[in-house]
C-alpha cells in the first residue's frame, strides 16, 4: 500500500511570510476592482442592484455578475452603468490604478515640533504622515532634553505605542506607572491621561506611534 511521505508532517512555512497576524491582501483583478466601484456607488446612492441594472438597460443577472467581479462588461455596458450612478466612467478604473500609501523622511528631515509651558524641553520630531485610508498613523521621535519636566496629562483618541531609545522615565498611565529604560515597549489607551512622571536619566529619546481612526 502506497503512503503519502506528506501525511502527519507540519505544513511548510513561506520563510518570506510576516510574522504579523494581519490578514493577507490578494491581488484583485481588474473586474472585482471595477465590480467593488460599482457596488460602492450603488449604496453611496441607496439603490438596489435590480434598481441600478434597470437603470442601465442590463439584466439583473449581468449586474450581479459586474458587481461581483465574474464578467468582464463591455465599455459600452460600462458607460450606461456609470450613467446611471452618474459618475464618471473613469472612475470605476480608478481603484485598478489607486496609489498605495507610503511615506520616507530622510534623516534629519523630520517636521520639529519644539512644546512650550508645562511642556518646555520636549521635542517632536514628526517621521511620516499617512494621507489615505481609514487608520492614520503618527510615529514621532521624542527627546526630553536636561530642561524638559514631567507632564502626564497627555490625553488623545486611539492607540499609543512607545520605545524607549536612550535615558530612563517613570512614565505614567492612568493609575499605574512603569520604569522605562532602552529597549523597552509599553503600548496603550491613549483616552486615559499619561506621561513621563520621573525622568529618570536624561536627555532621552524615544519613540511614539499613535494610531486612530481618521475621522473617529
Amino acid at each position: 500500500m502506497e503512503h503519502d511521505e506528506a501525511d502527519g508532517a507540519a505544513p511548510e512555512r513561506d520563510p518570506y511570510v510576516t510574522g504579523s497576524n494581519a490578514p493577507g491582501i490578494g491581488q484583485r483583478s481588474l473586474e472585482q476592482a471595477i465590480g467593488a466601484q460599482v457596488r460602492a456607488h450603488r449604496a453611496r446612492l441607496g439603490l438596489k442592484a435590480a434598481d441600478l441594472a434597470a437603470a442601465a438597460g442590463v439584466s439583473g443577472s449581468l449586474m450581479s455578475k459586474i458587481e461581483t467581479g465574474q464578467v468582464s462588461a463591455s465599455l459600452s455596458t460600462l458607460q450606461a452603468v456609470a450613467a446611471a450612478l452618474n459618475v464618471p466612467l473613469a472612475q470605476f478604473f480608478a481603484a485598478a490604478e489607486e496609489q498605495r500609501d507610503c511615506s520616507y523622511v530622510r534623516h534629519g528631515q523630520g517636521v520639529v515640533i519644539e512644546r512650550r509651558g508645562t511642556k518646555a524641553g520636549h521635542q517632536y520630531t514628526l517621521l511620516g504622515h499617512s494621507v489615505s485610508g481609514d487608520l492614520v498613523v503618527e510615529p514621532y521621535l521624542i527627546t526630553l532634553s536636561r530642561e524638559a519636566v514631567p507632564y502626564t496629562a497627555f490625553q488623545h483618541a486611539g492607540v499609543e505605542m512607545i520605545y524607549m531609545l536612550t535615558g530612563r522615565v517613570t512614565y505614567r498611565h492612568a493609575d499605574k506607572t512603569y520604569d522605562l529604560g532602552p529597549g523597552d515597549t509599553l503600548m496603550f489607551d491613549a483616552s486615559a491621561a499619561h506621561g513621563p512622571e520621573e525622568l529618570n536619566e536624561l536627555p532621552m529619546t524615544y519613540l511614539s506611534i499613535i494610531t486612530y481612526a481618521r475621522n473617529g
